[in-house]
């Protein structure tokens, strides 16, 4: 009779390190192929190590092994993360799964409950779902329009301007849990088919967005949080000793706008609304949102009037072409 061979037992207690063949770490986790891809790394990349694809792709391999690292159950470092490289993790994490993965869910549970109208536990079904994924797409722009903008602000040099991540970390919640009640109720109450396939199916992607969802969560209150603060106490530092060094500086230099920045000015103070910026110069309503909480910060002019003085003061606009009715 032959032996049976051992499983291979993960060991938690090694951190997975740069020299690392890529490959190695997915056997090890699957889920650090959902890493790999928020980090914009493809696959098709052979026996090459970690630190090899993260130097192809333009990724700090430091902050790629903090979460890979993570999600698996290993010690991590905070000092090793980089607060740009997780905020773009993050943000593009949000993009999977408002653009792709939630959608795809619901297209999958429609075609696997019958949402012709006819039953209306399928209806309360799929509204509940619906409700959810409007909860989660407010709470993942909240953090795109704040909190992302903000860190952008600190790796640009700016200190805080009344907001830092303590703010977000002491109201950040989890948004799991009606992906538990969604799965459960449809469990529990929603009556089989001669055919379950489908519906089993779709829970399954249910169970498998929840346990993302939860990790991507964790991954902002324990690594980008940290990472962040770090960042802050630099800035601060920063501007303290520019401060000390150059006391005279001229703070009209230090506050000067960008051209970009010079022409939302204008925007502005012509009555134009973000989405009518957005339009008028190719960007998107989040860039606007972005430009305009810097040229706020810089000038210390929160107002739309306040903004159409300066432009005119500045001759950056002419006041004929203000509405001043």
């Amino acid at each position: 009779m032959r032996s049976v061979k051992p499983m291979n037992i993960p060991d938690n207690s090694r951190r997975y390190a740069p020299g690392d063949r890529m490959r190695d770490l997915i056997r090890d986790n699957s889920l650090i192929l959902m890493v790999m891809n928020r980090f914009g790394i493809p696959m098709g990349f052979g026996d090459r190590s970690v630190q090899e694809l993260c130097a192809q792709y333009g990724v700090h391999a430091s902050t790629f092994l903090a979460v890979a690292n993570f999600i698996s159950g290993r010690r991590v470092e905070p000092l090793e993360i980089s607060a740009e490289a997780i905020t773009g993790y993050l943000r593009r994490a949000h993009t999977y799964f408002i653009d792709y993965n939630l959608p795809l869910i619901r297209r999958k549970l429609i075609d696997a409950i019958d949402c012709s109208g006819r039953d209306e536990l399928a209806m309360l079904i799929l509204k509940f779902y619906d409700e959810y994924v409007l909860e989660v797409e407010r709470h993942m722009s909240q953090e795109n329009d704040t909190v992302f903008a903000y860190v952008d602000s600190l790796l640009a040099g700016r200190p805080s301007q009344g907001y830092s991540i303590s703010d977000f970390a002491a109201h950040h919640h989890h948004i799991n849990d009606r992906l538990e009640e969604l799965k459960d109720i449809v469990v529990r109450y929603y009556p089989g088919r001669d055919d379950n396939d489908k519906l089993t199916s779709v829970l399954f992607d249910i169970i498998t967005c929840e346990q993302d969802i939860t990790s991507h969560c964790a991954v902002e209150d324990r690594l980008f949080v940290p990472a962040v603060l770090a960042l802050e106490k630099a800035v601060a530092s920063n501007a303290q000793v520019a401060r000390t060094v150059q006391p005279d500086a001229d703070a009209d230099k230090a506050d000067a706008l960008s051209a970009r920045e010079k022409d939302i000015v204008v925007c502005v103070a012509k009555g134009m609304s973000n989405k009518e910026i957005a339009d008028a110069l190719c960007l998107s309503v989040n860039t606007v949102t972005t430009h305009r909480r810097n040229i706020s910060a810089k000038l210390q002019i929160h107002s739309p009037a306040g903004l159409a003085i300066y432009a005119v003061v500045n001759k950056l606009v002419d006041i004929s072409a203000l509405h001043l009715s």
